[in-house]
């Protein structure tokens, strides 16, 4: 099946991105929210988004008008009969994944491909909630979704060849580069990315030194262009620790042992920028750190 009309299912920070490239590269892009609130403000993130591109000359603002008239939305999932590839991109909670999946599978049409855009969990598991795991696979954009080139992709074992070859397909007609990672807890880029994240969240929490210090070492002395909780903050420490937990109890190791203090700030709901307060406090003109 030729892919032309893609579903994304969450119209959140990665949803909405996802639309956007989609939608840009020529594709029909029906997203999905139950929120319409989620939905409207989605919508103006893209536009302002494909807006900043305009201003630096990368698209023409007739392209910007075009991919804007391919995205329409909905509040239900019966909209994706027409779609030939649905990608699920809620919020990181297997739970909540598998519900959404089985849900949608009544609701497409014969040979449909379905994909997840999940950073963490089984691509096995969550395609065995469908009725066609043989044409489920991984694609795990990264954030933010219109500047990242990285695309994994990632195959249950009951992926086909046809699927794979459909998804690196796609993620080339994006102007992405595919990276093939086995589906294993995390995949690639978070199964390095979250423990060094996660470390630097043990060094604050044992006095090593404060977020200043441990993002201004990170940045000066291994020349990262964030630092790590920085990072963590704009990713989301909910997101974070949802990884961890996933690398902490599909691996059995104890080095994947979520920090008690990434814990305590999820439950306190400080969980990044997205809430205003996670190891810096938005609140003002310029970030301040919380510790």
């Amino acid at each position: 099946m030729q892919v032309q009309t893609v579903g994304v299912i969450g119209a959140g920070q990665m949803g909405n991105g996802i639309a956007h490239v989609f939608a840009l590269a020529g594709y029909d892009v029906i997203l999905s929210d139950i929120s319409p609130e989620s939905l409207e403000k989605a919508l103006d993130t893209v536009g302002r988004n494909l807006d900043r591109q305009v201003a630096r000359d990368r698209i023409s603002l007739e392209e910007r008008n075009t991919a804007m008239g391919r995205i329409q939305t909905t509040n239900t999932l019966e909209a994706m009969h027409d779609a030939d590839l649905t990608i699920e991109a809620a919020t990181e909670n297997e739970e909540i994944k598998r519900e959404i999946l089985s849900a949608l599978v009544p609701h497409l049409k014969q040979g449909a491909y379905i994909a997840t855009n999940t950073s963490s969990i089984s691509i096995t598991r969550l395609a065995a909630s469908t009725d066609r795991p043989e044409r489920f696979i991984g694609l795990h954009f990264m954030n933010p979704v219109p500047v990242m080139k990285l695309v994994e992709i990632i195959r249950g074992i009951a992926t086909d060849e046809q699927t794979y070859h459909m998804a690196q397909e796609v993620v080339s007609k994006l102007n992405k580069v595919p990276a093939n990672a086995e589906d294993f807890p995390a995949f690639i880029v978070n199964r390095v990315l979250l423990p060094m994240i996660n470390e630097a969240v043990y060094t604050l929490y044992e006095g090593v030194g404060t977020v200043e210090a441990i993002d201004t070492a990170m940045k000066l002395g291994a020349n990262h262009p964030m630092g790590p909780l920085q990072l963590a903050d704009f990713i989301g420490l909910d997101t974070c620790l949802s990884i961890m937990q996933v690398l902490y109890e599909g691996l059995a190791d104890t080095k994947y042992r979520p920090c008690p203090l990434l814990v305590k700030y999820v439950e306190a709901g400080w969980l990044g920028r997205k809430t205003g307060r996670g190891f810096y406090d938005y609140s003002g003109d310029t970030p301040v750190p919380t510790r």
